[in-house]
């Protein structure tokens, strides 16, 4: 059970990383962590998610609590029925992005605030691993609770009309398809919108250029306007351009400020991830936005735009946070409001692909992955060099480094989620990005 604990979440190969048993300890010690008996409970998909939905009740029932199960659902929905409702606690059913093969039960207490490794997972990793199973003489009641309507009621608020765009939108095969057709309706073109927890048209991670390559045959195909990919639980989205090409996600941030700044005339913090473009804070710097960095993750960054009542935010892994949202993400939220966006500018004869190469001011590596036994000495030798090498502008250290020049900057953190060391450059020009990258790459290998 130990290697399905991690900063986030619970998540691992169903009966390799966990088990049934696991679920059901886990299942029992979640009333006693958060001090509650109510709990809302949904599942996303995948093959093993019946069976771990039957260990999981069977455990929270167990140590007395009632469960409200909100049956097949994405993320998000848990995440609104948490604090809609008033529950202490949530739980989804989903192993996000990763394959098939994998499953995982994401845990929010009150508010929906994420329970992560630092605020929770580790002390029910303890009580799963040591504590003592015994089963109340009351037993908790299974109340079937249907959300669907509330949630729909709330999604809608944040849509109007689209019938000047053509839009394309890929499921994923995942948890999107539960909603995205219910918000959105029949306007856009679906693919992938059959629920499969085999994932037979790719896998969903949006974020893998490969998985993205049918929405963007699609756009040039079709001539859209926009393409929309959802992750495997529909926390995430990632767009594609009227172009076909793939918009990095922290420029999808820039792109909100158009309706929050721009067409609702709102004001407020705005948060980032230390992997965020430099060319999202120079672009909202027009609207007054007060631009925030923070660590990279839920668990930090919904914790974060709460304690700043921020607007909104987002992460370059494609995940997108609202104060209308609870402070919470949703890819459909995501969706809505980039749909508004490219509408309008639409109307005034403009693109998604303009747009975005307004906001685009800097060339940019993406992530690179290095598999390497010494993580934090590789980490520690990057920065070193370059900060003795010539003072920085600014340097920023709460999630691996940030170093930043004139001219360029670089990103290096240990993954929290993954064995790797992830490097991300950004630098003015082409030719300067490829010589930082190169210099960086051979200082790890070496």
């Amino acid at each position: 059970m130990k290697n399905a604990f991690h900063a986030y979440d619970i998540r691992g190969v169903w009966n390799k990383d966990f088990n049934k048993d696991d679920v059901y300890k886990i299942g029992f010690f979640i009333p006693q962590l958060l001090d509650t008996k109510q709990i809302i409970v949904g599942r996303d998909g995948r093959v093993s998610s019946p069976e771990i939905h039957d260990a999981l009740l069977k455990g929270l029932t167990d140590a007395g609590a009632d469960v409200y199960d909100i049956g097949l659902a994405t993320t998000p929905m848990v995440y609104f029925a948490t604090a809609n409702y008033n529950f202490k606690a949530g739980v989804q059913i989903t192993a996000s992005h990763n394959p098939g093969e994998y499953n995982g039960l994401k845990i929010s207490k009150e508010n929906a605030l994420p329970v992560g490794y630092d605020s929770g997972l580790d002390k029910l990793e303890k009580l799963a691993t040591e504590g003592v199973v015994v089963p109340v003489e009351n037993k908790g009641k299974v109340i079937i609770k249907d959300i669907k309507q509330d949630y729909l009621d709330f999604q809608k608020k944040y849509f109007s009309d689209i019938s000047n765009i053509k839009v394309g939108v890929d499921c994923s095969n995942g948890a999107g398809t539960l909603i995205a057709k219910d918000v959105w309706g029949n306007t856009p073109i679906y693919i992938n919108e059959k629920l499969d927890g085999n994932f037979p048209c790719h896998a969903p991670n949006p974020l893998i250029p490969q998985n993205t390559v049918q929405m963007q045959q699609l756009v040039v195909k079709e001539q859209l306007d926009l393409g929309i990919v959802f992750d495997g639980d529909a926390d995430r989205v990632v767009f594609v351009d009227n172009k076909g090409r793939h918009v990095p996600p922290d420029l999808a941030i820039a792109a909100m400020g158009n309706y929050f700044f721009g067409e609702q005339k709102r004001s407020g913090y705005v948060i980032e991830d230390i992997r965020t473009s430099k060319s999202v804070e120079e672009y909202l710097q027009q609207f007054g936005a007060k631009v925030f960095m923070w660590k990279v993750g839920r668990a930090n960054a919904a914790p974060k735009l709460r304690e700043l009542d921020g607007l909104f935010g987002g992460e370059y892994a494609g995940h997108y946070y609202f104060r209308d949202f609870f402070f919470s993400d949703s890819g459909v939220l995501a969706g809505s409001i980039i749909l508004q966006v490219v509408s309008k500018l639409k109307a005034n004869n403009k693109t998604f692909a303009d747009l975005i190469d307004e906001i685009r001011n800097y060339e940019n590596s993406g992530e690179i992955n290095f598999k390497i036994e010494d993580k934090r000495g590789a980490m520690e030798r990057v920065k070193n060099y370059y900060v003795s090498k010539e003072k920085p502008t600014a340097i920023y250290d709460f999630d691996g480094y940030r170093v930043e020049y004139k001219d360029w900057w670089f990103n290096i953190r240990m993954s929290n989620t993954e064995a790797y060391l992830r490097l991300l450059c950004e630098a003015k020009t082409k030719e300067l990005l490829d010589e930082k990258v190169q210099e960086i790459t051979n200082l790890i290998n070496n």
